[in-house]
């Protein structure tokens, strides 16, 4: 059985999006190596470098959205869209999930995320 272990999420400005992630994060990096820096979020870690094919905004956001688990969206909205995260889409409820909360935001190289309330499957 495979166990998920990492994102590598590359960037033209990869200390940009390192300033930007400690931020939503509120931490500094659990470890920095040359161009990349890399959090623990949770059991899995996101690590930030640079890529010489990477350039600019992403074109496809909706490709690959990261979903980080809170209990509460509504409080880590308001915050995370207080250090001017741009908001995508503000704390609904998907489907006919009243008991499931979804927000969604775009980093600074428009790759998108979303804050979610654990699911229980």
């Amino acid at each position: 059985m495979l166990n998920f272990n990492s994102i590598l999420l590359f960037s033209e400005d990869p200390k940009a999006l390192v300033e930007f992630y400690k931020k939503v994060f509120e931490k500094d990096p659990d470890w920095t190596d040359s161009e990349y820096a890399g959090f623990m979020v949770g059991s899995t870690a996101f690590t930030i470098g640079p890529h010489d094919k990477v350039k600019g905004k992403n074109a496809q956001p909706e490709r690959l959205l990261v979903n980080f688990e809170t209990k509460d969206v509504e409080k880590e909205f308001e915050r995370i869209q207080g250090i001017g995260a741009e908001v995508i889409a503000k704390p609904y409820h998907p489907g006919e999930m009243e008991s499931a909360t979804i927000a969604t935001f775009a980093d600074p190289d428009g790759n998108y995320f979303q804050l979610m309330t654990p699911m229980e499957f």
